[in-house]
Order: structure tokens, then C-alpha cells, then sequence
């Protein structure tokens, strides 16, 4: 087999269009039979989760965010043509798609499809990694028997089956390992199939930016620049050796992605592994105080976060990057799970007291990991501060969701500003 139809899963010898139904979908690669790895992911999911349940938005753009002070959560493909994107505040959103319809984010209804999604993939494998609400990796090695196709086949059944039971549209990715499926699950959005074989996929890799490796941030593009390297092929093509002198493990890391080459195994146990959060100073910081005033908006982004996904942590993590790009990483178990930015900020806080020496720092981020059902255990160990904390932060995420995220600030971030003059 070296092309599939998917729309009647027809499969045979390439060809333009399908010979039985005459349907264009046609995907075509000579390694189809032999791959496994895939990654999926939702189109939109958001926006597309209220297109569905909203028919008469099915033709407009739509904006999934908390109003006109706050930021896209996600906006669907026709915003995106007029340039909206995620993260983007939501007066720009508005000043480059006035026309958008703005819908504030249901996390409960979200949480409840991907629950029925994931329960679909499920089906398929058990060797199933989910990376966040609406994304998966899948590792269908050994299944042909168990559903009578190749992965590509059980692959495209399962689309077309989400699309009908759901109502939503998913992409997919198939590939010779997990880096190379993310990528390709992104190539040929929305309702995309794409295949990336491990003979190609250096060429196919080598004049991409940098930045699509993934860890590799803004803070690191600009430091891989620095040393000549704006392509992955400049990776691929530069001495491990270097790479190694220059940013250790993790140029090591980089050099073998760039040849395409990722042993990481779809791990089911790696689900919903952790939520974190960093910044990127403009300046490199040494004061405890400066340090503070940015970890504390960190805490409380992590901590929404984790409230909206229905999870607490067992355990917070602190981040530190060093001016000359060391890595310093700190983690405490906490005694009860939490999911409130007030014992996130504390116990970071702790971690970071112990760091702050005086050393210059350049990045601060900080999480939580060990994560467990916030519904299963609330009852049974959220008590005491913590429950007022909850309590009085979940207040405010309701303010900001109907008003914007600007509408609630912290006396510590006003203390923030006029200490740095904003």
C-alpha cells in the first residue's frame, strides 16, 4: 500500500484521486503501511466545540476569550485568516476582526468532549499520551490484527468517526516517531492527514526555523542565533561537540531532533504530567523582590490554569536560567494537592529564597506536577486556608471571565508597577 482514500479507505497503488470513489483525499507516502506513531490533533477545539453547539456561527469568525480586556483562548480557522491568534489581547483580536463573534470559554463543557474524544482513542490502543485537552500521541504498533487495517486505516476511521459522533474535526499526524508526528499533525490543518517517513525527514526538517524544535523557545532561538544557528539543518550540520560545550544535554538533544531522530516511547503514565509557567526577563535580574514581583503572576497563571482543567498539584516546581544559560530547577511535595495561586506563590517563594544569592538571573518559571483530579480529592483535603483560598480565587476567576482578565489585580502587582515605574 502506498495511498489510502479517506473518504471510502480505499487502499492501493498512488493515484490523484480515488479510483473507486473519485474523492481527492487522497494520502499518499510509500512507508503508509509500515508507520504507527501518531499524533492528533483537535482543529480549533475551542471555537469549534461552540461552531457545534452553535449552528448558526458555522460561517463566521469566532473568538473563544475572556472580553475585550482579556486574550484569545483560541479563535477558529476564518479569525485566523484576518490574523487573530492565541494569546493575542483582545482589543487587537477585535481591531483585526471586528466582525468576530466573542464567546467566553466553557472549560467544564471543553473538559467533558475531550473526555469523550480520548474515550474514542482509547478504543484503538492503550498506549495512548495526551499532551492537553484536545491533543494525543498514539502508538498503534501490533494493531492491524486487532482491527483488520494498518494504523493509517484505524487512523482515518477514527476521524471520520469523531467527526460524526463529536461533531468536531480532528488532524492528524503519522510518523516515524513522536517529534515528527506533532510536526506533521500541523501541516495540513484543519481536518489534516499528513505523513512524515524517517528517510525524509531530515531534508524535510533542514530549512525550518529553529523554533519548531520543540523546547525551543524564544529565550533559546535567540541564543541558538547567537552561535549561527537559525535552521534546523544549521543543527544537523553543526559538530554535537559544540553543541554540547555550548548548551550541554540540551544541544545534544537538539542535534539528534534535527536529524529527525526522537526515542521518547508514547507513554500512557506521562499523562497530564504537570502545568507550568515562565517568563523571559529583558534584563537579567539578581534582587529578591524583582524576582518575586514575577514569580507571583506566574503562580497565579498556573493556578488558573489548573482550576480550569479540573486538576491540583502534589508537587511545585521552581525554574531558574542563569545569565549564561544554566538551568537551575527546585521541587517541594506538597502535603495536600493544590490548584490556588496563594500556597503555589508561597511554597515557590520558599524555593526561591534559597536560590536568590545574588546570582543573575535571566528566566524564572515555576509549576506544578504530580497532577490528580481536583473533583476526587476536594471534598476529602481541601480544607482550612486552602479552601478559603479556593474559594476566593475561583470569585475571581467569574470576575474575570465576565469583565476581562484585567478586572481583578493583586495589591502585589500594583506594588509591581509602582516599584518599576509602569
Amino acid at each position: 500500500m502506498s495511498a489510502m482514500c479517506r473518504d471510502c479507505l480505499r487502499t492501493g497503488p498512488a493515484a490523484r484521486r480515488c479510483p473507486a470513489c473519485g474523492s481527492p483525499r487522497m494520502v499518499v507516502h510509500d512507508d503508509l503501511e509500515a508507520l504507527s506513531i501518531a499524533h492528533m490533533d483537535c482543529d480549533a477545539f475551542y471555537a469549534s466545540v461552540e461552531k457545534r453547539d452553535r449552528p448558526e456561527l458555522r460561517d463566521l469568525p469566532v473568538i473563544v476569550g475572556g472580553g475585550r480586556r482579556g486574550v484569545v483562548t483560541t479563535c477558529c480557522y476564518i479569525a485566523r485568516i484576518s490574523g487573530v491568534r492565541s494569546a493575542m489581547p483582545m482589543f487587537k483580536a477585535l481591531r483585526a476582526c471586528p466582525q468576530a463573534v466573542v464567546i467566553k470559554p466553557d472549560f467544564t463543557k471543553y473538559r467533558a468532549e475531550s473526555k469523550r474524544i480520548m474515550a474514542l482513542v482509547g478504543e484503538l490502543t492503550p498506549l495512548v499520551q495526551p499532551l492537553s485537552l484536545d491533543e494525543a500521541w498514539m502508538d498503534l504498533s501490533g494493531t492491524e490484527r486487532l482491527h483488520g487495517a494498518p494504523p493509517a486505516v484505524t487512523l482515518a476511521r477514527l476521524q471520520a468517526r469523531i467527526e460524526a459522533e463529536v461533531g468536531i474535526t480532528v488532524s492528524i499526524g503519522l510518523a516515524a516517531n513522536k517529534f515528527l508526528a506533532k510536526i506533521a499533525s500541523d501541516l495540513d490543518k484543519p481536518r489534516g492527514f499528513s505523513v512524515i517517513g524517517a528517510a525524509e525527514a531530515q531534508a524535510f526538517l533542514a530549512p525550518r526555523p529553529v523554533g519548531i524544535l520543540p523546547g525551543v523557545g524564544p529565550a533559546m532561538v535567540r541564543a541558538l542565533a547567537g552561535a549561527g544557528l537559525s535552521t534546523v539543518g544549521d543543527i544537523a550540520r553543526t559538530d554535537p561537540k559544540r553543541l554540547g560545550a555550548l548548551f550541554g544535554a540540551n544541544g545534544l538533544r537538539l542535534h539528534a531532533l534535527a536529524h529527525g531522530r526522537d526515542t521518547r516511547p508514547v507513554d500512557p503514565d506521562q499523562e497530564r504530567k504537570g502545568i507550568s509557567s515562565e517568563t523571559t526577563f529583558n534584563d537579567d535580574l539578581s534582587e529578591v523582590a524583582d524576582l518575586e514581583d514575577r514569580l507571583a503572576p506566574l503562580c497565579d497563571k498556573v493556578a488558573r490554569q489548573a482550576r480550569a482543567a479540573g486538576v491540583a498539584g502534589r508537587v511545585v516546581t521552581l525554574k531558574l536560567k542563569t545569565a549564561d544559560f544554566r538551568i537551575v530547577t527546585r521541587r517541594k511535595a506538597l502535603p495536600v494537592p493544590t490548584q490556588t495561586a496563594k500556597t503555589l506563590f508561597a511554597v515557590a517563594r520558599a524555593l526561591l529564597a534559597a536560590e536568590a544569592d545574588g546570582r543573575r538571573w535571566r528566566l524564572i518559571g515555576v509549576g506544578i506536577a504530580e497532577l490528580v483530579d481536583a473533583d476526587a480529592v476536594e471534598g476529602d483535603f481541601f480544607s482550612g486556608d486552602e479552601r478559603r483560598a479556593l474559594a476566593g480565587e475561583r470569585t475571581m476567576d467569574s470576575i474575570r471571565a465576565r469583565f476581562g482578565s484585567g478586572a481583578v489585580t493583586s495589591g502585589r502587582a500594583l506594588a509591581a508597577k509602582t516599584r518599576s515605574g509602569d
